[in-house]
């Protein structure tokens, strides 16, 4: 008997599951690769990644996706939120992307702390931990952005934990929800990071249901954690060792988080990340297919049909 899918989660998938990670890369696919594997691998919906990877004119955006039948989740921006004289610089690095992910008719911006680690060298170059008065500028930040980005684009504003920053614990998450305007501001649970700080997606689901915005779809290698926590590796060097699974291999389980989602009052997108960067051309695209075909067995959006 097939799995019924969930009437409220619509899958897609991102630049990151192809290891794209930066608008520009020489160990990067061109962009018009990975929206080939992205349709042939059945996804419709896609996140837009590292601005500047995409096509930035929305009309050429347009086209290059109308001609491969898929069509736009929301936008990806790292910004800023706990220094004050860096505000002006987040919130037109926002606004730019609100723009664009809103000329495609996406609603959705993800916003990302910025790594308190160099990405590509693992030096630690900000502070790890926010204090009282970082958290009240955070808290007041994050609501200015999120009202400005509705009023002005149509778009909500999906907080993303992320390794190697200041929201990555569970302690950490709840302390921004907490302290943020539910109106403007919402979580995009990313069920990876969430594991990667020692958190729990499940938990999160049931007590922050009405705060889930957007949610990305991924797995952690339990071994490779244990490795982060006792060798104090940075998120690059983790990924490097493959911290990041296709499914079932990893935690949290897709299926209970399928299952809690679905018994929300909200539709969702339900995005697939797999942090691949760097890795070969040949890699993304049979992973791709695996992990979609596996969700749809968790009930997990449906394969779109091919011309």
């Amino acid at each position: 008997m097939p799995t019924p899918t969930a009437p409220n989660l619509r899958l897609g998938s991102a630049p990151d599951s192809w290891g794209v990670w930066f608008p520009e890369d020489d160990r990067q696919l061109p962009y018009t690769r990975f929206l080939d594997e992205l349709a042939e691998s059945g996804y419709e919906w896609l996140e837009l990644g590292p601005y500047g990877y995409l096509p930035t004119d929305p009309e050429v955006l347009r086209d290059e996706l109308g001609s491969r039948g898929l069509k736009v989740s929301g936008g990806t921006v790292f910004g800023n939120l706990h220094r004050p004289e860096r505000f002006e610089e987040t919130l037109r690095a926002v606004g730019r992307v609100a723009a664009l992910a809103a000329s495609q008719g996406a609603r959705h911006v993800v916003l990302i702390p910025p790594l308190y680690r160099d990405e590509k060298t693992g030096a630690v170059d900000d502070v790890v931990e926010w204090d009282a008065g970082q958290w009240k500028t955070v808290h007041a930040a994050a609501n200015r952005i999120g009202k400005r980005m509705f009023e002005e684009h149509g778009v909500r504003i999906d907080v993303h934990p992320h390794a190697d920053t200041q929201i990555c614990t569970q302690a950490q998450i709840e302390a921004f929800l907490d302290g943020t305007d539910p109106d403007h501001v919402s979580l995009c649970l990313d069920t990876g990071h969430v594991a990667y700080g020692g958190g729990d997606s499940l938990d999160l689901i049931g007590r922050y249901a009405e705060r889930i915005g957007y949610v990305h779809i991924k797995q952690m290698d339990p071994g490779i954690l244990r490795q982060v926590r006792e060798e104090r590796l940075g998120f690059g060097e983790a990924v490097k060792r493959g911290v990041c699974v296709e499914p079932p291999a990893g935690v949290p389980n897709p299926a209970d988080i399928v299952t809690a989602l679905s018994g929300l009052d909200a539709d969702l997108f339900v995005i697939v990340e797999q942090d691949l960067y760097p890795c070969e051309p040949d890699v993304p695209l049979p992973i791709a297919v695996r992990t979609r075909e596996y969700l749809n067995g968790c009930g997990l959006g449906a394969r779109r049909p091919q011309p």
